[in-house]
């Protein structure tokens, strides 16, 4: 039999989390009043309210893992806003942001709809680079008439965030706060709080090993997860699993980084 992991067990897997560490964000995402403080801030409006959030893993999730939307909130005025976490500089961030900003569109409208009457996206991009490379925390990025120089509003706002680049504002504090282990800054007591109690009360702890858990397992879904865990158990060694089932020297560091102690 596994063992449950004790609450020192869980604190030593969660304790060099960051803000800005995929599974980590997915948990702190699923607190709207963590959304709304972030989005108050990165969007410099001090009023915005978040009705709902939906996370990557959750199952009201439509989209699909397919469709990267790691917390899709729904605002007061019905705007839709997803805020995306981004540490691999490996693609076009770019158009990465446009076709998630297409598929909310497409999947949050109905056949026969105005066009003028199309839900509004935003999209915030939180990186751990500066990949437009011009030195600022914040891009807005605007649809430009070339000939005359004036923005057009079609309904998509993009904003590219980065941690690199502190330019004293709010937001680069902001930032700073996603690249921390701890976080205790009174500019933001929601995140401050939320990023608190996941590292320290046992709910918070489960929360964040069981999402973990479910992500180790995926990553590896093409094979069987359970076969390698009980050749685990029995000490086969990593070469005869390899040999056996096929299967990577990365994959079996998954399975052993989510299996518990033995009896």
């Amino acid at each position: 039999m596994i063992k449950q992991l004790t609450e020192q067990q869980k604190k030593d897997k969660v304790k060099d989390f960051r803000p800005i560490d995929d599974v980590f964000f997915e948990v702190l995402a699923s607190n709207k009043e963590v959304c709304e403080e972030i989005l108050r801030t990165i969007l410099e409006d001090s009023g915005l309210i978040v009705n709902d959030v939906i996370v990557q893993s959750s199952e009201r999730n439509l989209y699909g893992r397919s469709v990267r939307l790691d917390a899709l909130c729904t605002l007061g005025n019905g705007t839709k806003c997803n805020i995306e976490i981004q540490r691999s500089d490996n693609d076009n961030h770019l158009k990465r942001v446009r076709y998630n900003a297409a598929s909310i569109t497409v999947k949050e409208s109905n056949p026969g709809d105005k066009f003028e009457n199309i839900v509004d996206v935003y999209i915030v991009y939180i990186s751990e680079f500066d990949f437009l490379g011009k030195g600022k925390t914040t891009y807005h990025i605007d649809k430009v008439i070339r000939e005359t120089g004036d923005v057009i509003d079609d309904g998509l706002h993009e904003i590219f965030v980065n941690t690199t680049i502190d330019d004293g504002t709010d937001i680069a504090d902001l930032m700073a706060c996603f690249t921390k282990k701890e976080v205790k800054n009174p500019k933001f007591p929601k995140l401050s709080g939320e990023v608190q109690r996941l590292k320290e009360t046992e709910g918070g702890l489960s929360a964040v090993c069981e999402l973990m858990e479910k992500y180790n397992q995926e990553a590896i879904q093409e094979h069987d997860y359970e076969a390698i865990a009980e050749m685990l158990r029995d000490n086969v060694s990593s070469e005869k699993i390899c040999q056996y089932l096929h299967v990577t020297e990365e994959d079996i560091q998954v399975v052993k980084s989510s299996l518990f102690q033995l009896n």
